[in-house]
């Protein structure tokens, strides 16, 4: 569920916060947790490759636990330029060969795409810490330098490591071919945008069972915690440290179940309980979302020469709400020539859902200058894109990216209802309270049209000591789930920062309080004595 939008090499998504400080608006791989049935919390039955602290791998997995890595340039050509920009900052990549199917470790394999910044201060090395930004399907393949700089003095005491997921980024891929980069869309004011939702939904669907029929069944995060795991094995380390966000946090939680002696430190920022990730991620969150476009109104108001959206936070809502008005009567034209877009009302909402998830001034003003352009397009005056704008729409309008592994991972951990009426039904009861983003969160998606997952979803039935982080104000990966997963880990440690509309803190925020509590716990893997509270600096 992190963040701003992401650069335009890397897209955009629900939940995922790409460490990135220029990144200002949300999660978009599908903008979404980018997060049905409630995970529970009864034993799951054990898994091909699960193992204890001291154990062996499962039969057949011997090979890619003990497997040799060819650590070299990240750059893979010329015009490579991550990799080149990786080379620089001294990290260096290799490919670890997983199986597809853990059940068959001697039939298919694919390859998981690894970076790894080495630790300087060999003297007092702890580990390896692996990282995942969300999504889900994000990339935290070139994250390392930057996670490397959050942490400060503890860096140099790490390998810090970053992973493309399977069929993610530098991975084995998956392209389903969509004509979207996501599927994330709200259902739009009647019955007539929802209908359309419901084709396009199945019709994504259709795209990746075609695409990708043999790889499908095996995308999830279970299989996704399963390569973690040989990852660690392959490095050498009898235990891994782990840091994620959005998303990332159900995939900590889900290796700390599968695998429960094989982490050490384990920070979880902007973290979903089990029981609240479902094929409608967003559900849950519209009062959230709704009070994050609230509260920018009001910061918008105060700047009204410079958008002319409104001098009071109930005008520029007012303004808000005609524009999506105006994009169901006709969809809005934006841009110019090559770059000119269409978008309609089940499109507006999404793009301000990635704009809400972030309440510094950087961010808001991207949002500021986003619904000045719909606002004179809905008055229908010509508009010009910000470069930030158009790659935003090319990437959720034009599918210019591989497409559907977010999906993918999604369908392939929970199932979804199948009757496009049940959606419908949720939509409109609940469309009077959450008007913006009440249609988003409740509207049908792909995994009503996909089949069922293989494995059932990960319960926690054992205690973990990780360390959460959580801001109050946080419209993707909310704060009650956070506290939700606390309660249900009794072991961990909660660090709340107060007064914040922010997902993902730690390193991204600025915020000293929650930073060094944070780099404190990795530096001596002693979680707090009680729950801590920072506070989020007025101003």
């Amino acid at each position: 569920m992190t963040y701003g939008l992401d650069s335009p090499k890397k897209p955009p998504t629900a939940f995922t916060p790409a460490l990135r400080r220029a990144s200002a608006v949300g999660l978009v791989l599908a903008a979404c947790l980018t997060a049905s049935p409630a995970l529970a919390t009864a034993a799951a039955p054990p898994s091909h490759g699960s193992a204890s602290a001291g154990q062996s791998p499962g039969a057949g997995l011997g090979r890619y636990y003990g497997q040799h890595l060819d650590w070299g340039s990240c750059a893979t050509g010329p015009d490579d330029a991550t990799g080149r920009d990786l080379d620089k900052a001294g990290v260096t990549c290799t490919n670890v060969t997983v199986p597809l199917d853990y059940a068959d470790p001697r039939g298919r394999t694919i390859t998981v795409a690894v970076s790894r910044l080495e630790a300087t201060d060999t003297r007092h090395r702890i580990g390896s810490l692996l990282l995942n930004n969300g999504g889900p399907g994000g990339t935290a393949f070139e994250s390392p330098p930057e996670a490397f700089k959050a942490m400060k003095e503890v860096g140099p005491r790490y390998d810090v490591i970053g992973f493309d997921p399977r069929f993610v980024g530098r991975s084995t891929p998956l392209d389903c071919g969509w004509s979207v980069g996501s599927s994330w869309f709200s259902a739009g004011t009647g019955r007539a945008g929802f209908d359309r939702q419901v084709a396009l939904q199945k019709d994504l669907a259709a795209k990746c069972r075609a695409a990708g029929a043999s790889v499908l069944p095996h995308i999830s995060t279970r299989n996704t915690a399963r390569d973690m795991d040989v990852i660690r094995g392959a490095l050498g380390e009898r235990k891994i440290s782990y840091l994620g966000y959005s998303y990332g946090t159900y995939l900590g939680t889900v290796y700390t179940q599968m695998f429960p002696g094989r982490y050490d430190r384990m920070v979880l920022d902007g973290a979903i309980a089990p029981d609240d990730y479902r094929a409608r991620l967003l559900k849950g969150s519209e009062p959230e979302n709704e009070r994050a476009l609230s509260d920018w109104a009001a910061w918008a108001a105060t700047r009204h020469d410079t958008y002319r959206l409104g001098r009071t936070r109930a005008e520029v809502l007012a303004t808000v709400d005609r524009v999506i008005t105006a994009s169901a009567r006709k969809p809005l034209t934006v841009g110019t020539g090559s770059e000119t877009f269409r978008l309609d009302d089940t499109q507006v909402p999404f793009l301000l859902f990635m704009g809400v998830a972030d309440d510094t001034d950087t961010a808001r003003a991207l949002l500021g200058e986003q619904v000045s352009v719909l606002a004179k397009a809905a008055a229908g005056q010509p508009s010009r894109l910000s470069p930030e704008f158009a790659a935003m729409l090319r990437f959720a309008l034009r599918g210019e990216t591989p497409s559907g592994a977010q999906a993918a991972i999604i369908c392939g951990d929970v199932a979804a209802p199948r009757d496009p009426e049940l959606y419908w039904r949720d939509i409109q009861r609940n469309r009077a309270a959450h008007p913006v983003f009440g249609p988003l969160a409740d509207n049908i998606g792909p995994c009503a049209f996909w089949d069922r997952p293989r494995e059932e979803p990960t319960r926690i039935d054992r205690d973990a000591r990780v360390l959460i982080v959580a801001a109050t104000g946080d419209p993707r990966t909310t704060y009650k789930s956070s506290g939700r997963l606390h309660d249900q880990l009794p072991g961990s440690r909660l660090v709340t920062l107060e007064g914040a509309n922010r997902h993902a803190v730690y390193g991204l925020y600025d915020n000293a309080c929650v930073d060094a509590e944070v780099n404190t716990y990795l530096a001596t893997g002693e979680l707090p004595a009680r729950d801590r509270t920072c506070v989020k600096p007025a101003g």
